[in-house]
Formats: C-alpha cells, structure tokens, sequence
C-alpha cells in the first residue's frame, strides 16, 4: 500500500510541475517541467535520505559516541527482523527524531541531541522502536518523498512569482505563489495519520512494553512546546515522531500527526504478551 502511495505521490508531484510549467512557459515550460519532474523522481528515490539528513545539519553517529544506542538499535532490529539502520544525530536542541530512506537495509534514524540530553535511556528506547516500526513498515520512502516533495512546490511557488516570464500575467505567478504552498501542506497531510498509531503499536511489541514510548511521548509533547527547533521545516515536519512545530502558526490546524493525547492513551490502554 506504501508503493501505491508512492507512486500516486509521483504523479501528482509531476502533474504540478507540468500544470506550473505550463501557466509559466507553455509548451517548452511543459518540456521543461517534464524534464525537471522525471530528474527530481529519481533523485528523490535514490538521494531523498541524504537530502532529509542535510536539511537537518545530521552527521553519521560513531558507535564509540553512545555505544548503547547502537546496541539498543542492533537489539530492536533484530527483533523486528531487518538489518539495523544507521544512525545519525542532528545538533537541533529540540527533543525529537525521525527515519528516512527506502525501507529496511536502506535506511537511517535521525535522533536530535536534545533527545540524548533531555529523556532518559527507557524513554529513547520508545522513541528509537518507533522509527524502528516506520521502517519496519516501509514509511520511511513515503515520508522522504512527501518532504522532498514538498520542498519542490514551494520552491517552484517562489519560482513562479520572480521568475513568472514577460508573456506571462503576473497574477498567475501571484496565484501560484500563493496556492502552492497549500498544495504542498496537502501533499503531506495525504500520508495517513494511521501510520504513527500504527507505528506505536509496533514499538510496543519490540519493548514488549507500551509504556517506555508512552511516557517518552508525554516528554516530546512538552518538550517540542518549550524549545524551538532551529532547522525544523514545514516541508519535512511530518517526518518527526512529535511536532517539530508545535504550537507555531497553522501547524496544529494542518498537522499530520495524530494528538499526542491519544496516542499516549492507546499505548498506556495496550496489552503486550
């Protein structure tokens, strides 16, 4: 069901740069889409990992650094019968974390130092068997696409608006600057909500106890409130386990995560054999 998303994801992404290319430069702005959308598909599916760690300042995370994270991640790995993925670390002080990548064998886990620094070793374990479940199940190609994705709109959006061209009425480039970006929130609000329940539900079992992730969510939820992330973007928010946004603007209206409150209530109500 992920490659179906995918792939639906990949034909809107191209049907917006043709639509845009055309209200821009007709036929040859049609041309050129066509060729910018088939470039930025393959790009996205075989560079889209490295490009979500770039946005975020992540570097690769020495097993010397935290030696019990990378046991953690080798445990939890194989309970969930894949090859671990690489870890890495993001210098953002705010508490949060993601995954990206095509899936298992193909994958990383992005933890901000605020993690490290702010929750204890129970509560991480939560946080890193979520991302363990979201490449368990293949989220993580779809959520690097959709970021990726999402960050092109909004680049063509500004693109459209500087560089609308002599022939063109400038209140198109206005429209589509204005419009795109609504689009683009669209596009990652269409990755369903289910998957982080989903997720949570899967980080369970690997601990075989709900509550370490239970109680590490209620930590996230107050923490993402109290430090803002510096590198945090709009386009790559519904990557992260919590709300890198929270509280900021029209995130909680066109947020892609679930409430935080019953999602805590799900895992503290399960019962793991």
């Amino acid at each position: 069901m992920n490659y179906l998303k995918t792939g639906v994801l990949m034909v809107v992404m191209a049907g917006l740069f043709l639509v845009i290319g055309h209200l821009l430069g007709g036929m040859n702005g049609v041309l050129i889409a066509l060729f910018l959308a088939l470039a930025f598909n393959v790009g996205t599916f075989f560079y889209g990992e490295k490009m979500a760690l770039k946005f975020v300042r992540a570097r690769p995370l020495a097993r010397h650094e935290a030696p019990w994270l990378h046991e953690l991640n080798d445990e939890l790995s194989r309970r969930a019968g894949m090859p671990p993925a690489k870890l890495h670390v993001s210098p953002d002080p705010q508490p949060n974390a993601f995954a990206c990548g095509r899936g298992p064998g193909h994958a990383s886990i992005c933890v901000n130092a605020g993690l490290l620094n702010n929750l204890d070793r129970r509560e991480v374990a939560g946080v890193l068997a979520h991302e363990i479940a979201h490449v368990k199940h293949r989220d993580t190609l779809i959520m690097t696409i959709v970021a990726t994705v999402a960050t092109a709109i909004t680049f063509l959006a500004y693109f459209a608006l500087f560089f609308g061209g002599r022939d063109r009425n400038p209140i198109v480039g206005l429209v589509i600057f204005l419009l795109a970006p609504i689009a683009a929130t669209i596009v990652q609000m269409a990755v369903s909500r289910a998957r982080e329940y989903a997720a949570d539900a899967r980080a369970a079992h690997l601990l075989k106890d709900p509550l370490p992730l239970a109680d590490a969510l209620e930590s996230l939820s107050v923490g993402t409130e109290r430090v803002r992330s510096p590198v945090a973007q709009q386009q790559t928010a519904h990557m992260y386990i919590a709300n890198p946004l929270s509280g900021r603007g029209m995130s909680k209206l066109f947020s892609t995560h679930p409430p935080m409150q019953e999602r805590v209530r799900r895992l503290r109500a399960m019962k793991v054999a």
